[in-house]
């Protein structure tokens, strides 16, 4: 008997209820991440002129952070926690109080959408899945990814794992490209250039960041 190679070696009918669309936040919560940036770039005493320096990101682009006009990508964030010496969970959805955390579908947070630096194209949403846990070093997020053909490729410190959900993610590592259907994986060092993107439309997956 032939393996038809299109039956996917998971039961995708576990994941149907799980993601969905990720719904833009209200005003208040995608200005966020800018906010705690510049919160903790001022408790730190650093002067933006001086996170420019850290960072290599001119100081207009990081004004325009602050202010909720750009909304950064997750490889930008992690580069400003670096600089910013803090954990990468606080920028992205607030320091965490509790031990443990155990998030029920319906209590997801809502975090907020990324766009490109250049074209400031909505590229994805994702939402936080343990934003409680105070003192994490890993960051679990639902990410609804939008088709984008322009390659922004991110470098920084720390590892990624994701898992796709639903559709079709292409993902680049260095010059290498793969395309990732549900049920694939991909676990790499960000310190190697990559850039993920939806192939289909839209695509849904599970990433794990690590700092």
């Amino acid at each position: 008997m032939e393996k038809n190679e299109k039956i996917p070696h998971i039961n995708l009918d576990y994941f149907e209820d799980l993601t969905g669309d990720i719904k833009n936040g209200e005003k208040g919560d995608v200005d966020e991440v800018g906010k705690r940036i510049q919160q903790l770039r001022e408790e730190r005493g650093i002067s933006i002129d001086d996170l420019s320096n850290l960072t290599g990101f001119d100081v207009a682009r990081l004004e325009k952070i602050e202010s909720g006009q750009e909304k950064p990508q997750l490889g930008t964030v992690m580069k400003l926690s670096k600089a910013l010496d803090s954990a990468v969970g606080r920028l992205v959805s607030g320091m965490g109080t509790k031990l443990y955390s155990i998030t029920r579908k319906n209590e997801r947070k809502q975090v907020t959408r990324s766009s490109s630096a250049t074209s400031k194209k909505n590229v994805y949403s994702y939402m936080s899945l343990a934003p409680e846990v105070q003192g994490r070093h890993m960051e679990a997020l639902i990410v609804q990814l939008e088709k984008s053909e322009e390659k922004d490729l991110s470098v920084h410190n720390g590892e990624e794992f994701i898992f796709v959900l639903e559709g079709i993610v292409n993902l680049t590592i260095g010059t290498e490209s793969y395309d990732l259907d549900p049920g694939d994986s991909a676990y790499y060092l960000s310190t190697t250039s990559h850039f993920i993107t939806a192939k289909t439309d839209k695509a849904t997956i599970l990433a794990v960041l690590y700092e």
